[in-house]
């Protein structure tokens, strides 16, 4: 078997020949840590992004099988952060202070900080979407369906290599003969618009204008159906259906269950009906944080794989999932990545915790984000050692 069947009979609740080994990604700063110990050199410490020849380089050397995140987004490319808006903002330094530090507008007309010794995200400083004025004029147009858009996307190859779909990425997807999974990007209800807005706004505009808000959901859903339908209709073939939220934090949802109920409930199961029309039947959300009253929008709307099962603070677990929603729900996530700052035999005692995730089945352990600054080269290298060993 190979990657992509193997996660496929996994997820189906099949039989598999192995575990394949996934993760999501590294901080920039923890290739920039690794670079100066000697592990990875300066182009892949420089050029790595998710699903380049870089990332695929990486896997080789430290044992994993592949990153979870070979998603094709319609609009945009891996190696950018924005997904949706076409043309995406230009993005440029509005204030420069100082210190070093930089006020710089995003491609997603966000306003951020930039500074030479931070990592992880930026800080928002503040938003181009303000009202229904800026909506229509600056985002409106850019979430309207776009062939050239689409042709543009960079389709992630066997080999690390990148095509755009429009000039043999198309025949790469409508062929069989990849080794890992592929995954669809579907959109996003509410998280990109919390992106735009800011969560305040946000918040304001659900009382204040609930008429707007629906709009806005109503816009990027339809762009997500339009994409999916006109990918789909080129004979492209994806495993999975991906959506991205990152609507909640460490105690729960950002937003009111039952608005993001009313509102994104029918979007999701417009879309995952559409994927299934073309023979997806597996969709996933991707949403951090405490995500419990969410999950049954997204269960009663074709979504059945959650990424990912943080355990965070509140001890997230496939197993907790899997008796209050039954097998129709599958996970991927739910490993500890704080091991890797620590020693092996904490690696080993998480290697031990996760056996009785696996055997319930449907389950595929994964680090849950970008693998941090703290982690440890050999300590990484021997989770990955040890996995191979334990789950074959």
């Amino acid at each position: 078997m190979n990657n992509r069947e193997r996660v496929n009979a996994i997820l189906r609740y099949e039989d598999y020949d192995r575990m394949p080994l996934v993760r999501f990604g590294f901080w920039r700063e923890t290739l920039h840590k690794w670079l100066a110990e000697g592990h990875v050199t300066k182009e892949q410490a420089d050029g790595w992004a998710c699903g380049n020849v870089y990332d695929a380089q990486l896997d080789k050397k430290l044992g994993f099988d592949f990153n979870w995140d070979y998603t094709f987004y319609p609009v945009g490319s891996v190696d950018l952060r924005w997904r949706v808006l076409y043309p995406p903002f230009e993005k440029k330094v509005v204030k420069e202070l100082p210190d070093g530090i930089r006020h710089v507008l995003n491609e997603e007309g966000a306003i951020v900080v930039e500074s030479p010794d931070a990592g992880g995200i930026a800080a928002e400083v503040g938003y181009s979407l303000t009202d229904r004025k800026s909506w229509e004029e600056l985002y409106k147009p850019r979430l309207q369906f776009s062939q050239e858009a689409i042709d543009k996307a960079l389709v992630r190859m066997n080999s690390g290599e990148m095509l755009p779909f429009g000039s043999g990425g198309r025949e790469f997807l409508q062929g069989g003969d990849r080794d890992f999974p592929y995954v669809l990007y579907g959109g996003s209800m509410m998280g990109e618009l919390r992106n735009w807005l800011g969560l305040e706004e946000l918040t304001y505009m659900a009382v204040d204008d609930p008429a707007l808000l629906e709009e806005m959901v109503e816009t990027v859903a339809e762009q997500g159906y339009q994409n999916i339908k006109a990918i789909l209709d080129t004979g492209a073939q994806f495993d999975l259906v991906y959506f991205w939220e990152d609507i909640c934090y460490n105690h729960g949802p950002l937003v009111s269950p039952p608005l993001f109920n009313e509102l994104a409930g029918p979007q999701y199961r417009r879309l995952t009906n559409l994927a299934r029309q073309y023979g997806i039947d597996l969709a996933f959300v991707d949403c951090d944080g405490l995500i419990d009253s969410l999950i049954p929008t997204w269960m009663n709307n074709g979504i059945n794989v959650m990424f990912p099962i943080e355990v965070g603070t509140w001890g997230a677990s496939i197993k907790e999932m899997r008796e209050q929603y039954g097998k129709t729900l599958r996970g991927v996530g739910g490993m500890r990545k704080i091991v890797f700052a620590q020693d092996k035999a904490a690696v080993d005692a998480e290697i031990e915790r996760l056996k009785p995730l696996v055997e319930l089945g449907g389950y595929i352990p994964c680090p849950d984000h970008h693998i941090a600054p703290d982690a440890e080269w050999d300590n990484v290298r021997y989770y990955c050692d040890r996995m191979h060993e334990v789950f074959g």
